[in-house]
């Protein structure tokens, strides 16, 4: 049975599980600027864990395309502001903090956090893989091809599926160094890859159990659905969802999410389809 180890809890993933998004950067995509205050972000929260999340992935900044992040100092306190409280509120919940740097980590790791979730795959912050050992924590090994500023430029592999692979092998073989709880990986859909290259990657999500991590996908509402359907990331959860049902079709175990309620629907359905003989 396949299943996470988080705060020394361990989490069955045989039925695919969630992570909802908590996004506390104005610029972030899709919902930037809608939690920014105590109150706001606690009632997003308990909205979500009632809605079905395992998981909640905390964000202070923006990783979308073409954008640059704020600094550090910046980041710091927006997490030093919300997440004591955040954490002493919600003591049985499981916090991943979506972050690339190891100062951001350790506070949040000292302060409740389980999961650091790092875009950068630590290619910004070498240092972030022993602040992850010291608290025996889960890491994200997410693939980007350049940085959120220059990701979506012009992106092109030479075989898409064989040089990301090699890129998690050989992260992974760096990793080896330490003593980390759990590893999962992220192919990094929409970083760094056309739309093309993002259905590719979705309809051989399986090509990676080679590497014998937990999988987690992010689809949520991205250019990869809206943008062929000419239409806006708000009007793309219809397609979010059916997305969603393939990518568990091709194994994957952690989806993270906009909207919990409709991707626990995808996942109750799935584990049916899935159990029929």
């Amino acid at each position: 049975m396949k299943s996470l180890n988080l705060g020394g809890h361990l989490i069955s993933v045989e039925k695919p599980i969630i992570m909802g998004i908590l996004n506390l950067d104005d610029y972030s995509f899709y919902d930037g600027g809608q939690y920014n205050s105590e109150e706001k972000i606690l009632n997003r929260i308990e909205k979500m864990i009632e809605e079905g999340a395992d998981i909640i992935d905390i964000g202070a900044v923006s990783s979308r395309p073409f954008s640059s992040p704020k600094s550090l100092q910046e980041e710091l306190d927006v997490f030093k502001t919300y997440f004591k409280t955040i954490s002493k509120t919600f003591q049985n919940t499981f916090f991943s903090i979506d972050t690339f740097r190891s100062e951001v980590a350790e506070y949040t790791l000292d302060h409740g956090a389980v999961i650091i979730n790092d875009i950068s795959a630590f290619r910004i912050d070498a240092n972030l893989p022993k602040i992850v050992e010291k608290y025996q924590a889960a890491y994200v090994l997410m693939h980007m091809q350049g940085m959120p500023n220059n990701m979506q430029s012009n992106p092109v592999y030479n075989n898409l599926l064989q040089e990301i692979l090699y890129f998690f092998t050989e992260r992974l073989h760096q990793l080896n160094a330490f003593q980390i709880s759990d590893i999962i990986i992220d192919l990094g859909f929409g970083f760094g890859k056309t739309i093309e290259d993002n259905y590719k990657l979705l309809k051989n999500i399986s090509y990676f159990d080679y590497l014998e991590k937990i999988q987690l996908v992010g689809l949520s509402r991205k250019s990869m659905i809206y943008k062929p359907l000419n239409t806006s990331p708000e009007n793309a959860l219809i397609g979010t969802s059916a997305l969603h049902f393939e990518a568990l079709n091709q194994g994957a175990k952690i989806l993270r999410v906009h909207d919990v309620l409709e991707a626990k629907q995808v996942i109750d359905l799935y584990q049916i389809y899935k159990n029929v003989e």
